[in-house]
């Protein structure tokens, strides 16, 4: 049984609890997402598995999931971009913000969502438990695709592309 890290709004942790029943209740609690880019300047994408138990089968960044209780942040997003995408680097932190969306099966999502940007140009080996699919797409297509077809995308996703603190560290 997976568990998340209760915060507070100043990130302050007060606690743990199953990741399940954290969404269920809508807690604030630790995430990352991670964003690669090529040297092209292009995004990798995923689509999370169908199977998942919130946002299957929308496309999403690279890499999100939560830290383990006791566990860095450093740790925590080379551990998962390796069990998702087969990628073995260390993204670099570049900004955290909280958000708080209501999701599918009664769910919410309240996280203080860390994100990290990576540079990697090679072929990901998917863990088809957690990703469907996954594409390089570049950024221009990507905010086209997003108006034309939003629920294809995670809200979270959505959020970090259009949040202030992105455009400082895109490779645009």
């Amino acid at each position: 049984m997976e568990k998340v890290i209760l915060v507070n709004d100043d990130d302050r942790e007060i606690g743990t609890m199953e990741k399940l029943e954290a969404h269920s209740k809508g807690l604030l609690h630790r995430a990352f997402s991670i964003l690669i880019f090529n040297s092209k300047g292009e995004i990798l994408m995923q689509k999370r598995a169908s199977s998942k138990y919130h946002s299957g089968g929308l496309w999403t960044n690279a890499c999100c999931s939560h830290p383990l209780p006791k566990e860095s942040m450093t740790d925590a997003t080379a551990r998962k971009l390796k069990q998702e995408m087969g990628i073995e680097l260390f993204p670099e932190f570049a900004f955290k913000f909280i958000y708080k969306a209501e999701l599918e099966n009664n769910l919410t999502e309240h996280e203080l969502d860390y994100v990290f940007i990576g540079r990697y140009d090679g072929k990901p080996e998917i863990n088809l438990k957690e990703v469907e699919d996954w594409r390089y797409m570049p950024m221009e297509d990507l905010y086209k695709d997003l108006e034309l077809n939003p629920q294809n995308y995670t809200v979270w996703f959505k959020i970090i592309l259009h949040h202030p603190e992105f455009e400082l560290v895109s490779p645009d």
